[in-house]
């Protein structure tokens, strides 16, 4: 028995990907990346944008198709919509919130397989909600032997007026903290490098728990601990915190341990108030200064990543200059720009999305030029420098080994090196591009003996 698993979205699917991957093995099942092959295919799906749900329609007809010539089941998880899951249990045999992936094995047995020449197809069994904390239980089998992701969080009580998430993952719910450490302190023991806290909004991590949970700087606080105890080199990331509850105590944590990685992801969004406002952030632009402000003097080595939306409904030129102004003040290393798009379930859906297609894709290369500006300024100071490495990749052109900073960003060796994938190198920037280093590696006696 095989299975094939499509994941959409963000790297909170990606982590809730690998514990059901854990059940269907545990099942049986073999993974395959081969969809021909299998006879159970599922997605992770994403309603946060449209795209991806373009991509759910797309397969999902296939998977249909398929359905005249062999067995199969299909099913369907992941961050979705109630429109759109309404639509999808017309779609898929089997659709399911993450909170009872534990139950996915009994529905698979009393589905049963399909035959083709059925003249009646069973209905699409959709169990009740279990509390998110069911899905954590699940130990999850981990795609990389270096690099993973560890939910804190789920859910998001911010309502932003352009974002789906609340009507998708539902309310904040925090994950206890002694299962947060324990599964840190597991992957560190097995060798992984770089290890990624996962929350739709990891700073107001254990407010749900109205003081019986410790706050997100202390916990930052005890991984950090666990690390200079350790004596292991790894790097521990977060995304994605709100500018709201970012506080300077997580920043001071942050400088203060080793191995809570000098990279930090803010998002902005905007940086024009009134837009902000009818964004419903709950943060103003001094307050997302002041943060900056603490990151470069407590950690001025940190690389500094932001989300920002072009064409947001009411955004004129004026507001996007003052993005503009914005994305040169904090010069980020990185911002994931996207053009605006209306969601079902999102309050802006009901608005007027008064902002052209022309007018979105002209602000995104705008802003583009902008980022590439500062983030090539920035990667030339690194040349002649030399930098820790964690190898992670292969460069299509080359066949060199590629890997990332720290701080995250893309360096592309001059040679290839397989056998030191997973591993964290010492390398020296040879010469820079906009959105990547080049370098050397700095080998060791031994290496250069063999």
């Amino acid at each position: 028995m095989k299975y094939h698993l499509i994941t959409l979205g963000c790297q909170m699917n990606l982590s809730d990907s690998e514990r059901v991957s854990a059940v269907l093995e545990q099942m049986g099942y073999e993974r395959t990346e081969k969809e021909e092959e299998a006879t159970l295919l599922g997605m992770l799906a994403c309603s946060v944008r449209q795209k991806p749900i373009d991509k759910v329609y797309n397969k999902i007809a296939q998977w249909n198709r398929a359905k005249n010539k062999r067995n199969l089941i299909t099913f369907i998880s992941g961050c979705i919509l109630p429109a759109d899951k309404e639509k999808f249990l017309k779609l898929f045999d089997l659709i399911f919130p993450m909170s009872e992936l534990s139950q996915l094995p009994d529905m698979i047995r009393s589905y049963g397989v399909v035959n083709a020449a059925s003249l009646q197809t069973p209905k699409p069994v959709m169990p009740k909600n279990e509390h998110i904390v069911d899905l954590w239980h699940i130990k999850p089998k981990y795609e990389s032997t270096y690099e993973a992701f560890v939910p804190i969080q789920n859910g998001c009580d911010k309502f932003c007026t352009f974002c789906a998430v609340p009507y998708t993952r539902g309310r904040e719910v925090s994950r206890p903290s002694e299962d947060i450490l324990h599964e840190v302190e597991h992957l560190v023991s097995q060798g992984y490098k770089s290890i990624t806290l996962l929350g739709q909004n990891v700073n107001s991590y254990g407010l749900d728990k109205n003081g019986e949970e410790i706050s997100f700087a202390d916990l930052l606080r005890q991984i950090g601990e666990y690390g200079k105890a350790s004596g292991e080199e790894f790097w521990v990331y977060f995304t994605s915190p709100h500018p709201q509850d970012m506080g300077r105590d997580v920043i001071e944590v942050i400088a203060e341990y080793a191995c809570l990685a000098k990279q930090i992801h803010l998002p902005m969004q905007s940086g024009d108030e009134k837009v902000l406002i009818k964004m419903n952030r709950r943060h103003s632009m001094d307050k997302y200064r002041k943060i900056v402000e603490d990151i470069r003097e407590l950690i001025p080595q940190a690389t500094l990543f932001t989300d920002i939306i072009v064409g947001f409904t009411g955004e004129g030129e004026a507001e996007f200059q003052n993005t503009v102004a914005a994305m040169h003040e904090f010069q980020f290393n990185m911002a994931y720009i996207a053009m605006y798009s209306p969601r079902p379930g999102a309050a802006s859906y009901r608005w007027q999305d008064e902002v052209s297609q022309d007018v979105k894709k002209d602000r995104f290369h705008r802003l583009s030029e902008v980022m590439k500006t500062h983030t090539r300024q920035y990667n030339e100071q690194l040349v002649g420098k030399t930098l820790r490495l964690l190898i992670n990749g292969t460069d299509r052109k080359t066949g060199f080994s590629t890997g990332l900073t720290e701080g995250k960003l893309n360096v592309r060796l001059d040679r290839k090196a397989p056998d030191l994938k997973g591993k964290i190198v010492d390398v020296t920037i040879t010469s820079a591009a906009d959105f990547s280093l080049s370098g050397e590696l700095v080998l060791t006696e031994e290496q250069v003996e063999s």
